[in-house]
């Protein structure tokens, strides 16, 4: 990859901390334990890490909730830990994006406190959304909307005002018209790029600027136009943030997560002076279907081009139901506002699509995300005991949306029960619990298993880098059977996908690089994928 355009074609793994290795023993992943797997990572293939966050915070929302933008939560180590790792991971020959949350902060916040301790009117609640309520003696909240977790997006305080939180109430918006709050994130951000960190991704990037006012949504909102998100004001912020970036002798990267209904709100992130990337959540969403997933293909190859950024491809995060999971659903699509947690899924049908949905995604140009879990095959875990659960979207939806926590459960490691080499022996059990039946999915187990998951993610990810990269960024659809897509990139590459009960055949072609089955008789199996030398 050129050294300052890295980004452009990057395989980048996410890593849930909490999740990913536990070092000291306590249960929850942490910066030890990250450290003592990078040489996986190495192994794997990938280019650059994501982290979720890693700050100081009450883990209200799983660390989306910040306490101090910059320090590291204890649970995963200190500042000389995140220090050490970016230097670590380097040597590895990894870039690392860490995550930052400027849509809100925690109520913990020193901004926060200072402003509950501070009368109505005064400066210190300048920095948040702090209103008066409406009806006799303001006792409902100042407009009708409604968090993202559900129930109101305002919370009452003692003196009697209210303020807004889109997600969690222990997570109260920042008001993003004043100077003061920008200037603290342009302070972070320069703060951590001193560090080595190489860029950020955005959390809820499309939100921090609200409609002047706070106008009710109403009972029949236009999608492409509330209040709460994608005011115009947010692309200067942007273009301030891009400058500083900019400005290090190796520029650093901004990656969006940018949920908008249109193409034309989404791409306006994207322009040269502005984010160098976001995630292509309407290629994350779509059906398991060769015209729905070719059309998702086709247009979000155009909307990049309109901007000239990369696109980015990638199946499943930290707030998804797993791939592996979906795939094997009547209804393979993904909806945030309704995970359908205990449709009927198929897991053999499952894990077979979600073999030929990497190759597919990896075939693909531009930049391309891997969820933790992805390359060892892991489905959504959809039966925590109810007591366990840690996501607040379960008491904010009263009990009605069990929320992200099976896609989040510590990753498998080695042994043949829990916790599965996620924490050392003699440890506190994993902050989740694991299944019983992830024996065979272990990193251990399918490193001496070749038609495991691991080793096709290994295979393709090292083929990605030493062929893929350099071809041609515009795909070329091939000619083929009904329900069989296939595309060529450049005149030596080409990637077909069976998504027919029947065997296909393959177009003409000097060699087989990598498939998601065996072939049988040279013919693609049903719900597979190939790669083919031209």
């Amino acid at each position: 990859m050129p050294g300052q355009t890295w980004w452009r074609t990057a395989a980048i793994y996410q890593i849930y901390l909490r999740s990913f290795a536990d070092g000291n023993g306590d249960g929850v992943g942490d910066l030890a334990g990250l450290r003592s797997r990078l040489p996986y990572l190495r192994d794997l293939g990938v280019d650059a890490l994501w982290l979720t966050p890693w700050n100081v915070s009450p883990m209200a929302d799983g660390g989306y909730d910040v306490a101090d933008y910059r320090d590291i939560d204890p649970l995963f180590g200190t500042l000389a830990d995140a220090e050490d790792f970016l230097a670590e991971a380097h040597g590895f020959g990894l870039k690392v994006l860490v995550d930052l949350v400027p849509n809100h902060c925690s109520d913990q916040h020193p901004w926060f406190r200072a402003a509950l301790a501070a009368p109505p009117g005064d400066p210190a609640r300048d920095r948040f959304w702090f209103a008066e309520g409406r009806g006799p003696g303001g006792d409902s909240p100042p407009n009708d909307w409604r968090s993202y977790f559900g129930g109101p997006a305002w919370t009452r305080v003692a003196d009697g005002q209210w303020y807004l939180h889109m997600f969690a109430p222990q997570q109260p918006e920042l008001n993003w018209e004043h100077a003061g709050v920008r200037a603290e994130f342009e302070d972070v951000l320069r703060f951590w790029f001193d560090r080595g960190v190489d860029g950020f991704r955005i959390d809820v990037a499309h939100g921090l600027m609200k409609t002047p006012g706070l106008p009710d949504v109403g009972a029949d909102p236009d999608p492409a136009d509330l209040p709460y998100q994608d005011h115009a004001g947010v692309h200067e912020i942007y273009r301030a943030w891009r400058r500083i970036a900019d400005g290090y002798p190796d520029p650093r990267v901004f990656v969006g997560e940018v949920w908008l209904p249109t193409t034309a709100q989404f791409v306006r992130y994207l322009r040269p002076d502005e984010l160098h990337s976001a995630f292509n959540f309407d290629f994350l969403c779509c059906a398991w279907e060769p015209n729905a997933i070719r059309k998702t293909i086709d247009d979000t190859v155009a909307t990049h081009h309109l901007v000239g950024a990369p696109p980015t491809w990638v199946l499943s995060n930290h707030d998804t139901i797993r791939h592996v999971t979906r795939y094997g659903r009547e209804d393979t699509t993904f909806d945030l506002g309704n995970r359908r947690h205990g449709a009927f899924t198929d897991p053999v049908l499952g894990r077979r699509r979600a073999r030929a949905a990497a190759l597919l995604t990896l075939a693909l140009p531009g930049g391309v995300y891997v969820y933790q879990g992805d390359e060892l095959g892991l489905a959504e875990v959809e039966d925590i005991p109810l007591e366990r659960i840690q996501d607040p979207t379960w008491e904010r939806s009263e009990h009605t949306d069990r929320g992200r926590d099976g896609c989040r459960v510590p990753l498998p490691w080695s042994g043949a029960e829990p916790p599965f080499g996620f924490s050392p022996p003699g440890s506190t059990a994993p902050w989740l619990p694991q299944p019983r039946s992830w024996t065979t999915l272990t990193v251990e187990a399918q490193e001496t298993n070749p038609s495991s998951m691991l080793p096709l993610y290994r295979q393709a990810l090292t083929l990605r880098r030493e062929h893929l990269t350099n071809l041609p960024e515009d795909p070329t659809w091939l000619a083929g059977d009904d329900g069989v897509l296939a595309f060529r990139r450049g005149d030596t590459f080409a990637c077909v996908v069976n998504f027919t009960a029947t065997p296909a055949r393959l177009p003409d072609h000097e060699a087989v690089l990598l498939t998601s089955e065996p072939l049988t008789g040279g013919l693609l199996p049903p719900e597979a994928a190939a790669w083919l030398r031209l």
